[in-house]
């Protein structure tokens, strides 16, 4: 079985165990051993997995991690387990912490079966980092961030090429963090330093006031443009004037330019997206427009529908869902976070497709 292929089936043993799996034992069980086990270890072989590892350098008397993976007869990757049930924080890795610096290992994991956090020691040698550079999410992923985990299979596993990952990972996330905050609200040094770019005179504070909104606007144009470039869709503008077509040709024509996908459809199907993800290859999910609703299929195939948008309509938004038989059913929405409300069957659909 292809890694991409088990960390399918562990994504279906997250979900499972999220609504039972009530304890730390269960959680290790159900999803932390079956990972284990999909990055090459054999949980049955101490030689490989330690469960309960407690480090020949004496820390507090009965202190233990619940696993040490080892290559080769060294200690390589620490795993410390938390209860499905518990969001994860950086109280909760105290422990580890402290484990870190004792051992050989140069990467620790904080697990609860729903997310994995890694860590190392980018920051300072032999001393954890307090952040993980890298979060992997059991039920919500897409394949960078399995290409990703796939580095930390045993067979292929290297400290150096992971360290040097790990470095970037890291970077990558402080950098995303920050631009991400500067497209909701960018501050006053991100305006002067595009101000610098774009204005002559001095950046005055009423300056900066006058080139905010320019610069919001532009940063919003930027991120439409990378979306329409990735899915080769356009979105509609606020009035559309209307035409009127001499040839049936030329009809046609006009009927195609009018669907413009809009905005709202865009971000719904995002939305649909991110679900489906867990049964199928993300880039088998498609989307297609036309002038009464807006489709989203797996592979692009009118055979393997998934839902519809009508939301073109003066009224509410209205969500199609299909079932793996293709019947439609729909449903009136306020807001497009109630897609999330249709996932399971969403999910059920998808999957009947793969």
């Amino acid at each position: 079985m292809q890694f991409a292929e088990k960390i399918k089936e562990l994504s279906k043993r997250s979900v499972i165990a999220a609504s039972k799996a009530l304890t730390e034992e269960a959680t290790k069980t159900s999803v932390v051993l079956p990972f284990i086990q999909a990055l090459g270890f054999d949980p049955f072989n101490l030689d490989e997995v330690v469960p309960e590892f407690i480090s020949d350098v004496g820390l507090k008397k009965g202190e233990k991690v619940d696993f040490a993976l080892k290559i080769d007869g060294k200690t390589t990757i620490l795993i410390e387990v938390k209860p499905i049930t518990m969001t994860l924080g950086s109280a909760q890795f105290s422990q580890l912490f402290r484990y870190f610096h004792t051992t050989e290992s140069k990467v620790a994991i904080l697990t609860n079966g729903k997310e994995a956090w890694f860590f190392s020691d980018i920051d300072d040698t032999n001393k954890m980092d307090k952040k993980p550079f890298f979060t992997f999410d059991f039920q919500n992923h897409d394949e960078k961030a399995i290409e990703e985990l796939a580095r930390f299979q045993k067979d292929i596993f290297s400290i150096e090429n992971i360290l040097e990952a790990a470095s970037a990972l890291k970077y990558k996330s402080k950098a995303a963090q920050y631009l991400k905050s500067q497209l909701d609200e960018p501050d006053d040094d991100f305006i002067k330093v595009v101000g610098r770019k774009i204005h002559d005179g001095m950046l005055t504070k009423a300056i900066v006031e006058q080139l905010r909104p320019a610069i919001q606007s532009a940063l919003d144009v930027i991120i439409k443009d990378r979306i329409q470039d990735k899915l080769g869709i356009a979105f509609r503008p606020e009035a559309q004037p209307s035409t009127k077509a001499t040839a049936s040709e030329e009809e046609t024509e006009t009927e195609q330019s009018e669907i413009v996908t809009t905005e709202e459809e865009v971000q719904a199907f995002l939305i649909v997206k991110a679900i489906a993800a867990r049964s199928v290859a993300i880039d088998r999910i498609t989307i297609r427009d036309s002038k009464t609703y807006c489709s989203v299929f797996v592979d692009n195939n009118n055979r393997k529908p998934l839902v519809r948008f009508y939301f073109n309509a003066k009224s509410k938004n209205v969500l199609g869902i299909f079932d793996p038989d293709k019947v439609e059913q729909k449903f009136e929405m306020e807001h497009l976070g109630q897609i999330y409300d249709h996932a399971d069957q969403i999910l059920q659909t998808a999957a009947s497709y793969s």
